[in-house]
């Protein structure tokens, strides 16, 4: 009977005892969620990309972790993405030997978000496109 009562003692304490080892992906999806994008939005959605010389293109970066670059002459780029914090955008296109690139974002004195490509310096301007 003791055996018993104690048997029941400790599953009355482990069914009150929070887990110590948290699910990897719970942990995952909430450091992503706190992620923000230069302009303090989400860091997936769609954007409008405009280079030095005019040109534009289209991104829609998505919640997987992917995205997709469309520019006026209608090619599509692909890749993956990485938001380690709002001043800093890491790319990979899908291209093989393709590196990562981190960009590093920001919100200039005028209120424009800016984006750097650090292996050539270019800068463009981004402005998220409502759905």
């Amino acid at each position: 009977m003791k055996k018993f009562a104690f048997i029941a003692v400790l599953g009355a304490l482990a069914a009150c005892t929070p887990e110590a080892d948290a699910p990897a992906e719970s942990v995952v999806e909430e450091t992503a969620a706190a992620v923000t994008a230069a302009d303090g939005g989400t860091p997936y959605g769609k954007y409008r990309v405009t280079a030095s010389d005019g040109k534009v293109s289209v991104e829609d970066v998505r919640e997987d972790g992917t995205w997709t670059s469309t520019d006026e002459a209608g090619v599509v780029t692909t890749g993956t993405w990485e938001q380690n914090s709002p001043s800093l955008y890491c790319t990979t296109k899908d291209e093989e030997g393709a590196k990562q690139v981190c960009h590093e974002e920001g919100i200039d004195e005028n209120g424009v978000w800016t984006s750097k490509n650090p292996t050539d310096g270019t800068v463009v301007t981004v402005e998220r496109v409502e759905a």
